[in-house]
Formats: structure tokens, sequence, C-alpha cells
């Protein structure tokens, strides 16, 4: 079953007076809907809009594996394990939280900044930070979660390109630019569709071509 969920039914959350706008895919914050709290091992899929000079203030995560794709400007990102790096469209971040850190993220351009960040439950707890960015990460490349059974797939396509997504029993696809039609259903720039037991999907790009980020994830949560 392909389940389409589109950009304008998310929660939308974030401090408009302090530039943010937070766009919610699962419950978060001050919303909760105990029917959609996750999908698969992911448990946050937020699109961040801040405006030049907003951010989010040094705050802390644990046993989360954070991982953020930029779509337009520049992130700043600092945290208490001494890491300091400015990400930009095409690198891919990933920050596993494990035993404990802190971090904060900002804009510090002079423009706009959107992008995606996505939160997956790992399979270990506890295990030291880590810190990892992937610079122009190319197309197609699989980028495993090594603490969670999970991979992250980015995907650019030109007009009419087709491609075949994995198999798996939870895949989550994030359109990101352009459009394209997943089995059939068209997917626009912020639309998801969650696909459990995934077998056989394919993706086709419109006729501006597509970007999106596909999970493919063998696991769900397990605490304790």
């Amino acid at each position: 079953m392909l389940d389409v969920r589109r950009a304008e039914d998310r929660y939308r959350g974030g401090e408009a007076d302090a530039g943010i706008d937070t766009r919610h895919a699962f419950s978060f914050s001050g919303h909760y809907d105990p029917d959609n709290t996750g999908f698969g091992l992911l448990v946050a899929c937020n699109e961040e809009r801040l405006a030049p000079g907003a951010g989010f203030a040094t705050h802390p995560h644990r046993d989360l594996e954070i991982v953020t794709w930029v779509v337009d400007g520049a992130l700043t990102h600092t945290d208490s394990a001494k890491n300091a790096t400015v990400v930009r469209p095409g690198d891919l971040q990933h920050l596993s939280a494990g035993s404990g850190v802190q971090h904060s993220e900002r804009n510090a351009g002079p423009g706009p900044l959107r992008f995606w960040q996505m939160w997956l439950v790992p399979g270990t707890f506890g295990a030291p930070p880590r810190y990892d960015v992937v610079r122009g990460i190319a197309d197609g490349t699989p980028y495993p979660l090594a603490r969670t059974r999970a991979v992250l797939h980015v995907r650019r396509l030109v007009a009419g390109a087709r491609t075949a997504l994995p198999d798996a029993p939870w895949v989550y696809v994030q359109a990101v630019r352009g459009e394209l039609s997943l089995n059939g259903a068209p997917l626009h720039p912020g639309d998801a569709a969650r696909v459990p037991a995934a077998v056989g999907l394919t993706a086709t790009a419109g006729t501006a071509g597509a970007e999106f980020l596909t999970w493919e994830m063998h696991a769900e949560p397990t605490y304790g």
C-alpha cells in the first residue's frame, strides 16, 4: 500500500517572530497524533525554513540518528564535540547523538535557508557520538547508518528518467525538487510516500526532473 502525504497537510510549527518556519511530517513538540508518531525507524522528517540570522540555539540530543539535507542556502552547525561546519546543497550531514551531544544550527548566510532534517531511532544505545559530512554526495550513492538498520538513497533524475527503488519492509520517499511519479502516484515538492512491505517500486521524473530522498528501513524502533 502506497500512502501519499501532501506537503500542505504537514503540521506547522516553528517561531515566526524568530524567522523559523517548520513543517512536520510526524507528531512533534506541540503536535501530537497517536496515529502518526513515525514510520519504520523514522520518527521525524521536518522541512525547516530559516530567515537570515535565524536558527536553533544550543540544545541536547541523545540516542538519535539525525540526517540533514540542505535544499537552498547554507547551514552552520556547531556541537559539543567541537565540530563546526557549513553544510550546503549537495552535502549530506549525519549526527549520531549516541550517549549525548549538544548542537546548534543557524542560517549565517545572507539569503534564506531551507533544509530537511530527519531523525531515526538507532539499534545501539549509549554509544559515543559521531559526526559525518559527505560533500557533494553523488546521485544514487547509498548512505547506510551504521547504528541502525536504515539506508538513505539520494536521487537526482533528469526529465523522464526512471529508477527502481529498493525493496524493504519500510520505504519512505521524500520529494525535494521537481516532480516525480511513484508507481503512478504523483509527488510534488514537499510530498512524501510511506510504503510498507515495499516491492517493485519505480520512480519516474517529471518534465523538470526530480530530486528526492528515499529511506530504506529494515526494522522498527526497539527501546530498552
